[in-house]
């Protein structure tokens, strides 16, 4: 495993962003961990997160012209990997959209960079169990200009079964052609946390260990 992967598993723990008990997800499904990314809430956690973000997006694309971030929680996410990555020599354009398009002014939905036709679009989100958020973003850049959207960077691939038993990461890359790429997955992180002292405890013991094992059974997809 990459060293900034492990970095960044311990960044989440030490931001309360992962989590380990019982919890119970959008979906209804209970599960032992839990990845909250509204915990992180000061400059120095953002631009830590930006770049993790900027890490993993030059780790694994190389063809990409703007970064969008889908509102709410991409907006700061898109501000921070951009920031990020010019620092490291990466001058990329970046945009997001609004909730409700504006009437007046410059109008339209999307603010940032002005999309034009032919640019390479890569998304970057929190986390997706879905994939429902790409099939509303995806109208969303195509109604803006005759983009490309090749890729999708998030904080973590919970590798879980969507409706159809496929996991979203499948079902972003086999229905909309779109490659999906995580900083860190579920397997990754326990694999990294099972046993290992972060923050001044163990951070997956093994009743821990045993019930993502038995969640995973139920839910799991790669």
């Amino acid at each position: 495993m990459d060293g900034y992967k492990q970095k960044f598993i311990e960044f989440m723990v030490e931001c309360q962003v992962l989590t380990f008990g019982d919890f119970t997800t959008k979906s209804g499904r209970k599960t032992p961990y839990f990845i909250n990314t509204g915990k992180y809430e000061t400059g120095e956690q953002i631009a830590k997160l930006g770049d993790f973000y900027a890490e993993a997006i030059m780790a694994d694309f190389k063809d990409y012209d703007v970064l969008f971030g889908p509102a709410y929680k991409g907006i700061p996410l898109a501000v921070a990997a951009a920031t990020s990555l010019a620092k490291k020599g990466k001058n990329v354009r970046f945009c997001f959209n609004r909730k409700e398009v504006k009437d007046h002014g410059e109008g339209g939905a999307i603010v940032g960079a002005k999309l034009k036709d032919g640019d390479n679009v890569l998304i970057i989100e929190d986390v997706t169990t879905a994939g429902t958020s790409i099939a509303e973003t995806l109208p969303l850049l195509k109604n803006a200009a005759n983009v490309k959207v090749s890729g999708l960077i998030v904080s973590v691939n919970r590798q879980e079964k969507g409706a159809d038993e496929r996991s979203a990461f499948t079902l972003i890359s086999q229905d909309y052609g779109i490659t999906p790429r995580a900083i860190v997955s579920i397997d990754e992180i326990v694999e990294f946390g099972y046993k290992r002292e972060v923050g001044g405890k163990i951070l997956i013991d093994e009743d821990c260990k045993k019930r993502i094992d038995d969640y995973r059974n139920l839910y799991g997809a790669n």
